[in-house]
């Protein structure tokens, strides 16, 4: 009996400590602040876009991240409906033990506001897409930042990728770092909202190297991590290039990306705070720092 009750403490200890990499409260008031109707939906070059990276830029200092050239913010632009428009990437970085580098991303754009002359104007503001995405960014850098890395993390908060992938776009175009050194992208893009306890990582039909990391971590997650969405030929079930691992991906930069099927409040004025599923959503922040924990110890 004592063996038994040494091993069930054992057990929990060693649960509460892998529990406790996340702050499950920050993390929600994250996704709950970006999402709020203030931020307008946080459409590129907006006045809610700004007040979102107000809130990201004073989350990556409080967190501790290195700014390359002394700033996180990165400006440019493109053409988006006949007109020219200016996105703005925010990064910065945990020095690691190698120059080899990591970049973790997601990004913090959305629809915007839905103009009518009948009904009030109504906000889209994007929860699951991806408020969720971005939380998840700065668990991982808050518990990088405590925990050394082996490679360098850059923590990329990407602007309009609902407008083609343009912020990916340009920080490949003028990279912080030597693009030979990029060694891998996890790209989270809509990882709070399902029903089925899933979450899917796509991108190990293109790298299969990477599936013994995923596998590993699958077979003790808290949430169901299904390796698929990413075959050729397979239409708009192929991920590949449906959000800024497309990118990386484009340059030969091995991907993952996590996320889960669109669901009824996709791309919908729906997609609220109160609407995603909290314990999901915190299991499936911890299921992507462990992946990225083992891929971090690798020698990728």
């Amino acid at each position: 009996m004592k063996l038994l009750c040494y091993s069930l403490s054992l057990f929990f200890a060693v649960s509460a400590t892998a529990q406790s990499k996340v702050d499950s409260a920050t993390l929600m008031k994250d996704v709950r602040t970006l999402s709020e109707d203030k931020y307008e939906g946080r459409k590129t070059g907006t006045r809610g876009s700004r007040m979102a990276q107000f809130y990201i830029l004073e989350r990556f200092k409080n967190i501790g991240l290195t700014p390359y050239n002394g700033t996180y913010e990165y400006p440019f632009y493109f053409q988006f409906g006949g007109q020219r428009v200016m996105g703005t990437n925010l990064y910065g970085y945990i020095p690691g033990k190698s120059n080899k580098v990591i970049v973790i991303s997601a990004h913090y754009d959305h629809l915007g506001i839905e103009k009518s002359n009948n009904v009030r104007d109504t906000v889209y503001n994007g929860a699951d897409d991806n408020a969720s995405g971005i939380g998840g960014l700065l668990a991982m850098a808050a518990y990088f930042k405590q925990h050394p890395p082996e490679h360098t993390l850059i923590f990329a908060a990407f602007d309009a990728e609902e407008a083609g992938l343009q912020g990916a776009k340009a920080f490949l175009q003028l990279p912080p770092v030597t693009v030979s050194d990029i060694r891998l992208n996890i790209n989270m893009d809509m990882i709070s909202h399902n029903n089925r306890n899933e979450l899917y990582v796509c991108g190990t039909y293109h790298y299969p190297a990477l599936k013994t990391y995923t596998d590993a971590v699958a077979a003790t997650s808290p949430v169901k991590l299904i390796a698929g969405h990413d075959r050729p030929g397979s239409g708009a079930d192929d991920w590949t290039n449906q959000s800024d691992q497309g990118v990386f991906h484009g340059k030969r930069i091995p991907f993952l990306y996590f996320g889960v099927e669109d669901h009824p409040d996709y791309h919908r004025l729906t997609d609220e705070y109160s609407r995603i599923n909290h314990s999901f959503y915190y299991r499936s922040v911890q299921t992507i720092l462990k992946v990225a924990e083992a891929l971090d110890a690798a020698n990728i």
